[in-house]
């Protein structure tokens, strides 16, 4: 049988070479990725969390509205059950006064805490890796979303991953690590956009003689 002689290009049938054919594969997948823009996230939206502390264990349920243009954020502790010698919290965070208010649901007790963070919006960062895109859900019942992190060429590992849906470009989950391990992850739902009542952002007046030191939420 003849053998394709010195650079010739092996044909399966009518079409171009299979080399060709492998390489536009490949350069078509590189693209794909390559072209995948961060969405735009909504600058303001209401919904609920689940906060998760991966060293201690505990998960906090909230509900929670965001304000980016004013760099504001409120947090209100979700009561799921009665835990005895349990308190639970409102936080309202400005990040423009850098300060936070803790109210405690029931006595309405006021601390006045500095905030020495800065703003971390939730968002895509313009300068983020694209990781992958799938549907979360199965058939008839699912969601697209893309999955982002600030893993560089430079270091193989990411400090954040961010999960948004492709649609509207909601937050979904976002993981943060430390030292190769994982330190908190928060998941997001029930988000709908907008904020229906801006004046909860407005500390009460219990604030006005508010303590400086932080509650803790155990008797």
């Amino acid at each position: 049988m003849a053998r394709p002689g010195p650079g010739r290009q092996l044909r399966l049938g009518p079409g171009p070479p299979l080399r060709l054919l492998l390489l536009l594969g490949v350069l078509l997948l590189r693209g794909g990725a390559a072209a995948a823009e961060p969405c735009q996230a909504p600058r303001q939206w209401e919904g609920r969390t689940v906060f998760y502390e991966h060293g201690s264990g505990r998960n906090t349920r909230a509900a929670v509205s965001y304000d980016g243009p004013n760099q504001r954020l409120r947090v209100l502790e979700e009561r799921k059950a009665l835990i005895p010698c349990k308190k639970f919290f409102e936080y309202i965070l400005l990040y423009k006064d850098a300060v936070m208010f803790q109210i405690e649901q029931v006595t309405k007790l006021c601390s006045k805490i500095p905030l020495t963070e800065p703003w971390d919006p939730y968002d895509i960062p313009a300068n983020s890796t694209y990781e992958d895109q799938y549907y979360i859900g199965g058939p008839g019942d699912e969601v697209m979303v893309q999955e982002w992190s600030d893993r560089k060429p430079a270091r193989k590992l990411e400090s954040w991953v961010g999960v948004y849906t492709v649609k509207d470009c909601y937050p979904v989950q976002e993981t943060y690590t430390k030292n190769y391990s994982v330190t908190t992850s928060t998941r997001f739902f029930d988000i709908h956009p907008g904020i229906v009542d801006p004046s909860i952002f407005t500390p009460p007046s219990t604030c006005q003689t508010a303590q400086l030191t932080r509650m803790k939420d155990e008797c």
